[in-house]
């Protein structure tokens, strides 16, 4: 289970998209769109994508996001930047 806040869980097995919210949708806490397999609508969550996509990696065992430096530090992996 991830959190999105305002009091709402799911279970990281079912996301399939998060969708970043920009101008004038974004207020109020709103802050990304959730796809949650078996739920029609998206859900609101008031935290980042990068904060969901990080929760999401952790909860389905993979490694962190960790940014640039943790990709380029991966075994057989070079940095492009």
């Amino acid at each position: 289970m991830i959190p999105l806040g305002y009091g709402k869980f799911v279970r990281a097995d079912r996301v399939y998209a998060l969708v970043p919210l920009e101008g004038a949708a974004r207020g109020d806490g709103r802050r990304t769109l959730v796809h949650v397999e078996g739920i029609d609508a998206p859900l609101v969550a008031s935290r980042s994508e990068r904060a969901l996509a990080e929760d999401l990696a952790l909860a389905l065992g993979q490694d962190g996001l960790g940014g640039a430096r943790a990709d380029a530090a991966r075994a057989g992996q070079e940095a492009l930047f």
